[in-house]
């Protein structure tokens, strides 16, 4: 099993994990396991277990797309 923990530092973590954690768990057929975390105000922990390097390197780029899409709309909606 391969695995990857990231933290990312920024005042929206909350509203990122709130956006980002119905998506986490693990997936019927998929080789990986994703899990997202909320451990103070302002820190998003992303971990991702996979089969091989693969399937983790393919998880982590739809996390990070994930992650970069929920920041921009939410920097979005804060400009309003």
């Amino acid at each position: 099993m391969h695995e990857a923990v990231f933290s990312f530092e920024t005042p929206a973590a909350p509203l990122l994990y709130r956006a980002l954690a119905p998506e986490a768990g693990e997936v019927a057929g998929s080789r990986s396991r994703e899990a997202v975390a909320l451990p103070d105000p302002e820190t998003l922990v992303l971990s991702v277990q996979a089969e091989d390097v693969h399937a983790l390197r393919a998880a982590l780029n739809m996390w990070f797309r994930l992650i970069n899409v929920a920041d921009e709309i939410q920097e979005m909606i804060r400009h309003e």
